[in-house]
C-alpha cells in the first residue's frame, strides 16, 4: 500500500473508529496502517477531535482508556434509551462505594477495603469483577499472599477517563457521572472524605 493523503487518512481513521466497539489506541491503528507512524496517527486523531468539537454534533471524539472512541453526548441519552426501550443499568450504592475506594487507593487489599467500609465486600468484589470493572493485579508479599485489586480499562471507558490519573478530586465526585452502556450513572458521596488522608499513610507503610 502507498502512503495516504491527510484527507484519506482521516477518512480511514473515522471508518476504524466507527466500526470498533472499544477505544482504539494510535498503536492499534498503526497495526492496520503500518506505512503510517504512530505519532502521525495521533496527530491526525487530535485534528479530528478538534474538527468534531467545532462541528457541534451530537457525538464527539473522546480520548478514553488510553485510546480514542466516538461517543454520544450525555444530553441525548434519554432519546437513545427511548429508542432502545431499555432502562439505565445501575450499580448499587455499596458497589459504587467499593469501586470508588479501589479506584482511588489501588492497588489495594480486600481487608483494607473492608476496613474502610466496615462490612464484608466479598460479594461486591465478585460482582465488580463479573462486570469487568476491577481485576486482580497480583498478590501482596504478606502471610497468606492476599490478592491485590485494581481497576480495568473498561472502568476507564465507563467513567470516560483518559487514564487513572484523570480521576476527579474526591470533592468533585458528587458531580461526576459514570456511563454504563451509554447511560449516565450519577455518583454521590461514594468515597468518605477521610479516605483522602489515608492514602499517603498507606503507601508509606507498603
Amino acid at each position: 500500500m502507498t502512503k495516504t493523503t491527510e484527507k484519506q487518512l482521516k477518512l480511514i481513521l473515522e471508518a476504524l473508529l466507527f466500526t470498533s466497539d472499544k477505544p482504539l489506541s494510535a498503536r492499534e491503528i498503526h497495526a492496520c496502517l503500518p506505512y503510517e507512524t504512530s505519532s502521525h496517527i495521533k496527530e491526525v486523531l487530535l485534528e479530528l477531535k478538534t474538527e468534531y468539537d467545532d462541528m457541534g454534533r451530537s457525538f464527539d471524539l473522546k480520548e478514553v482508556a488510553q485510546g480514542y472512541q466516538f461517543r454520544t453526548k450525555s444530553a441525548y441519552a434519554p432519546y437513545i434509551l427511548q429508542m432502545l426501550k431499555t432502562s439505565p443499568s445501575r450499580l448499587s450504592r455499596p458497589s459504587l462505594e467499593t469501586l470508588a475506594i479501589i479506584a482511588y487507593k489501588q492497588p489495594i487489599l480486600r481487608q483494607e477495603i473492608e476496613r474502610l467500609r466496615g462490612v464484608d465486600v466479598g460479594g461486591i468484589l465478585k460482582t465488580l469483577m463479573e462486570k469487568g470493572l476491577i481485576k486482580i493485579m497480583g498478590r501482596k508479599n504478606l502471610p497468606g499472599r492476599p490478592l491485590i485489586y485494581g481497576t480495568t480499562k473498561k472502568f476507564l471507558e465507563l467513567f470516560d477517563l483518559k487514564d487513572i490519573d484523570s480521576l476527579p478530586k474526591l470533592k468533585e465526585i458528587k458531580d461526576y457521572g459514570m456511563e454504563e452502556q451509554g447511560t449516565p450513572m450519577p455518583l454521590e458521596e461514594v468515597v468518605p472524605d477521610e479516605t483522602a488522608g489515608e492514602k499517603d499513610s498507606q503507601e508509606g507503610s507498603d
